[in-house]
């Protein structure tokens, strides 16, 4: 039943496995691409998202800038889209305030070699910077033109935007119905890896129609 679904889900949750399955997986694709296994680059932005009635009070905030009244998920991807980090906090933390911490949970293993992150006008100031820097990374926002009304594609930032497009089509991730943030922590990296393996299978769900009339009884074995 749900308690044995639910105990799986905590035990991954627990181990880090479905984080461990994605970045092998995200190095296998770069490698099939051609590239490096880990990136030298990558590009910062967050999501918000309204809380159901299971999201607490005490781990929710409103985005007055998106009206957006629960959590907002911070994500940082390689220049290709792919999902590198992501972190969770109330959706009225600011974002300059935030990517430091999802900058150390990446760089916290060995092996990483990003030098460089693209982020919007939000990730700007001083003690950003040095985060940053105390890693060696350098951070260049990318701005939009002066005067610029409505929608524009933005260099480098529009790969972000696409996989927070990718990772809304999740209906768990429409709406944060979680009561930890570290489970939704959890869902975006499910919703990252099948898409990824999707991505890597080279073909679009499906799901085969059922139909009953066309089971046959099973007939003598064919050598």
């Amino acid at each position: 039943g749900w308690r044995a679904v639910y105990d799986f889900f905590r035990r991954w949750r627990r181990h880090g496995y479905i984080r461990e399955l994605h970045q092998r997986l995200r190095r296998t694709e770069r490698e099939r691409q051609g590239r490096l296994p880990e990136p030298s680059a990558g590009i910062i932005d967050s999501q918000s998202v309204d809380g159901s009635e299971t999201c607490p009070a005490s781990s929710r905030g409103y985005d007055g800038g998106k009206s957006r009244d629960g959590r907002k998920r911070h994500i940082l991807t390689d220049t290709g889209g792919l999902l590198l980090e992501v972190t969770v906090t109330p959706a009225n933390v600011h974002d300059s305030k935030a990517a430091p911490e999802l900058l150390e949970a990446f760089m916290a293993e060995p092996g990483r070699l990003l030098e460089l992150v693209w982020v919007d006008s939000a990730y700007q100031g001083q003690e950003l910077a040095d985060a940053f820097a105390a890693h060696g990374v350098e951070v260049v926002v990318v701005k939009r033109t002066d005067g610029t009304k409505g929608f524009k594609v933005l260099a480098r930032r529009w790969v972000v935007e696409r996989t927070l497009g990718w990772l809304s089509r999740s209906r768990r991730l429409n709406r944060d119905h979680e009561r930890r943030p570290d489970h939704h922590v959890q869902m975006v990296w499910w919703a990252a890896t099948i898409t990824l393996v999707r991505r890597m299978a080279g073909q679009r769900p499906h799901w085969p129609e059922f139909r009953p009339h066309r089971l046959a009884a099973p007939g003598p074995a064919r050598g």
